[in-house]
């Protein structure tokens, strides 16, 4: 088993790293129970995990009850939010129990958010059944819904109690989910890890086609760099963490121009706008034009969109600022932008014009 710490002081946790551990879950759980029925909450793709899950507190003595959401973008929302409050309350759920978020970013969030108010705050444990889970957004601790006004607009920042992957359960999952997860894979490599972003190209194929060393490296790598950056900024105050922003400026204009659809998965987007953020950085001739294109090509090579276009979105460079305007970045009217030198450079920029990246996005 692999084990990674989020250090936090008192709200440190460990992540743990095993194929099969959704089968000796209770081990983990156990001690978090309390004694009393732990919540699950589950989006409706993940019922053979769930019956799995649910099978092992059993044969432990653990009790549970499960509340399964619809899956989907869409989930992210009030109305989930306070029906899912609800149904806890009604669970009995007390402010020192931990819920369960069994599923994807999407169930992640939704429950790290629910969890940061019910009774003032009650605990929760992350354990993520997609690639885009596994390796970024059950770690950390943000936690939101999306709003009209945009994605991610209403949220708290809430770390779990502990983190539970089991790369196993990738061997289920859509090979379009796949993909998508895997763009968070490689931003790792392209914010400041070179030599990672050279595996990735190496190896993403294999990755994806169902290698499962591979598989387990890229977790594990990418679970570290994930907790060594939060655990040096939290709440992205220094600047640090906001480099695991790359390609989310761009990435979530293009999901509200999608109205936040399967249209265009969040690990889609993505990888569009980490395109699109080295495409950019060419043109302000922050970074060479064969680095642009280098990111380009391997996300077209692993079947991921490196453009709007590609990713299916026909709209202009000022429709698209227009949804950047909403970005929860935005301060002072000014939206700060990850940009890069080179592969494995990242950094953040707050002198973007808007204006210009419209003009931009017109010219792709």
């Amino acid at each position: 088993m692999k084990r990674i710490d989020v250090s936090l002081g008192e709200r440190s946790y460990p992540i743990l790293i095993e194929r099969e551990l959704l089968a000796d879950a209770a081990t983990h759980l156990g001690p978090l129970a309390r004694g009393r029925s732990m919540a699950i909450v589950a989006d409706a793709n993940v019922t053979p995990h769930l019956e799995r899950l649910q099978g092992a507190l059993g044969a432990a003595g653990i009790a549970s009850e499960a509340i399964v959401l619809p899956s989907g973008e869409s989930t992210k929302s009030w109305e989930h939010l306070a029906s899912l409050t609800d149904r806890l309350l009604a669970h009995g759920v007390e402010r020192g129990d931990c819920v369960v978020a069994l599923g994807g970013g999407v169930i992640g969030d939704l429950v790290g958010f629910a969890a940061s108010i019910l009774k003032r705050g009650c605990g929760f444990v992350q354990v993520p059944t997609t690639l885009l889970a596994q390796v970024d957004s059950s770690v950390g601790g943000k936690t939101a819904i999306n709003t009209p006004a945009g994605k991610n607009l209403v949220g708290a920042f809430h770390q779990p109690n502990l983190v539970l992957i089991d790369p196993q359960v990738l061997d289920t999952l859509p090979p379009r989910e796949l993909r998508a997860g895997y763009a968070e894979v490689v931003k790792y490599g392209l914010i400041d890890d070179v030599a990672f972003f050279e595996w990735c190209e190496a190896n993403g194929a294999a990755l994806l086609a169902g290698d499962a060393e591979a598989r387990e490296y890229a977790i594990a790598h990418s679970v570290a760099a994930k907790a060594r950056i939060v655990g040096e900024d939290e709440r992205e105050t220094s600047g640090r963490r906001a480099l695991l922003n790359l390609g989310h400026t761009f990435g979530h204009a293009l999901e509200a121009e999608a109205g936040f659809s399967d249209k265009l998965l969040h690990g889609e987007a993505v990888a569009a706008g980490m395109a699109l953020a080295f495409a950019y950085s060419a043109r302000r001739v922050l970074c060479l034009g064969r680095d642009a294109e280098r990111v380009a090509a391997h996300l077209r090579a692993v079947g991921l969109p490196d453009s709007f276009a590609a990713a299916g979105i026909t709209a202009s460079g000022t429709t698209l600022v227009d949804h950047m305007r909403h970005d929860k970045k935005m301060d002072a009217g000014t939206l700060p932008f990850l940009l890069a030198r080179g592969i494995g450079q990242t950094f953040v920029d707050h002198s973007v014009d808007l204006t210009d990246v419209a003009s931009f996005l017109d010219d792709r």
